[in-house]
């Protein structure tokens, strides 16, 4: 056993800001725990579907969804850099709206005006707007470059069908279409421990165990005292004179909370875990993005990009009544499709994608303890089209997405829809394809959400209601999905939970 002044558990995208964020202090003495490997795969940014199904992926799937009887793969990454690692590499901005909500919500404090700084801290966009974006940061962000054929064709078929074209989509500003940034450097990706943890891993204050993963945080009169964590089958704990800080994501978190005693009384009892504290919040609230697609063969043969997949991404609303967009489309130079499609289903080798996304999904799941061992894989259930709205938003979706592979602009690229092909045209058949070609946009949040109602797991200073010494700083905090990809949002939640760490 050792004591530390800070504690974080998980070196994904929030852990490894706060590791180097808090051990920037010589007088802190900080511990980053990691369960994955201390060195991050690599690969060419163009091959980061590879990564999905390795090591550096925890793998899960979710249970069998009651509406559409599938199990849906669940990648998130495990390693230093965690999802940051293996991710597309999108960095976007919410729209400020989806930021609003959270305060509408009782996350008071945490609208887009409160959280732009910490989303300034954390980048450099070069040649942005200074009010808005951030310059001097750890992580470089810029549009592709060179822009793939495909991607320039995809801008003028939008704008063929009448869409705004953004200045900066990525700013969180505004709607329309327009170049995602992306983490990616030199030809390189640019992952959080990349930016944030590999240049400080000299500090003498910061020590980083990774293959340790964490079996439960210790509390002691009501106060957290440290982290129980195994190294090659032995148990060891380390102490903590100030905080923890779980940072092990929407699922890590919560499923550490709930290992712990810390959750829903009645299923902690269940699963044969001795209740420490009932907070029936954890593990629930969680949200995910749907995604689907329509994808098309190739007319002539379409050349590889140097970048990540997904250049051009549009933000719209699917009904123009309402106060803020909740549709994402985005264009892919690959046959992008769920790997829960039948295999008799005809798909390209090679081809060209227009996915989208429900961005303001209603359905809500959980994540749940299958057994007390600290190594038993969670039960995720996102409950995807629990809620009938987002099947009604998804089909505005697959309509945009044909209609835009269908301009003019994209002529000289289209060989015949693939998927879901043209005989998918009526509403049963419609929610036939939606329901099949489901697959995560990898965009979970929401079980330790913050608030001040009695489901809220962590209050507005992201500090674990009944428990001193204790927070959750990364996606699980968001009382809401936000309307964009997430990883950028996380960076910034990590960013003030920092903050507010060393001010305290």
């Amino acid at each position: 056993m050792d004591d530390y002044d800070v504690v974080v558990v998980g070196a994904g995208t929030a852990g490894c800001v706060m590791a180097a964020r808090l051990s920037e202090d010589a007088g802190v003495r900080v511990l980053l725990l990691e369960a994955g490997a201390r060195k991050p795969l690599e690969t060419r940014p163009p091959d980061w579907l590879s990564l999905q199904g390795t090591s550096a992926d925890w793998a899960g799937t979710s249970v069998v969804q009651a509406a559409t009887g599938t199990r849906i793969p669940w990648p998130r990454g495990r390693g230093l850099g965690g999802s940051s690692a293996i991710n597309g590499m999108v960095f976007v901005r919410s729209h400020r709206s989806s930021y609003d909500r959270w305060v509408e919500a009782g996350a008071e404090g945490w609208g887009f005006d409160d959280l732009l700084p910490y989303m300034r801290r954390s980048e450099h966009a070069e040649g942005r707007d200074p009010a808005l974006r951030g310059a001097g940061g750890p992580l470089t962000v810029s549009p592709p470059s060179p822009l793939h054929p495909v991607s320039e064709a995809a801008l003028a078929g939008v704008a063929q069908l009448g869409y705004r074209a953004a200045t900066d989509i990525n700013g969180g500003m505004e709607e329309g279409f327009g170049l995602t940034d992306q983490n990616i450097v030199g030809g390189r990706r640019q992952s959080a421990a990349d930016a944030y943890l590999v240049p400080v891993l000299d500090r003498p204050n910061l020590t980083v165990l990774t293959g340790a993963p964490a079996h439960r945080v210790r509390v002691a009169a009501g106060r957290c005292t440290g982290v129980e964590y195994g190294v090659g089958g032995e148990v060891f704990t380390a102490g903590c004179r100030g905080e923890v800080v779980l940072t092990a994501g929407t699922v890590g978190s919560a499923q550490l909370l709930m290992q712990s005693g810390i959750g829903p009384g009645a299923h902690l009892r269940e699963v044969g875990v001795e209740v420490l504290l009932d907070l029936p919040g954890v593990g629930a609230n969680l949200q995910d993005h749907p995604r689907s697609m329509v994808v098309y063969s190739p007319a002539r043969p379409i050349p590889a990009t140097v970048n990540g997949h997904g250049e051009v991404i549009g933000l719209i609303r699917s009904d123009p009544a309402l106060d803020a967009p909740d549709l994402q489309l985005q264009v892919m130079a690959i046959p992008y499709f769920a790997p829960s499609l039948p295999p008799e289903l005809p798909t390209p080798g090679q081809g060209y994608s227009i996915a989208f996304s429900a961005m303001a999904p209603r359905s809500r799941g959980s994540v749940r303890l299958a057994g007390a061992g600290p190594g038993t894989a969670p039960l995720l259930d996102p409950n995807y089209y629990g809620d009938p709205h987002d099947l009604e938003v998804m089909t505005v979706g697959l309509r945009v997405a044909r209609a835009i592979g269908c301009t003019a602009a994209l002529d000289a690229w289209r060989g015949a829809e693939v998927l879901p092909g043209p005989e998918v045209k009526d509403d049963d058949s419609v929610r036939a394809y939606l329901y099949r070609s489901l697959r995560t946009y990898s965009h979970q949040v929401g079980t330790c959400r913050m608030g001040a109602d009695d489901m809220a797991v962590v209050d507005t200073g992201l500090r674990v209601r009944g428990i001193d010494g204790l927070r959750v700083a990364d996606a699980s905090v968001m009382p809401s999905v936000v309307s964009a990809n997430t990883n950028a949002t996380v960076y910034a939640i990590a960013e003030r939970a920092a903050a507010l760490i060393r001010a305290r």
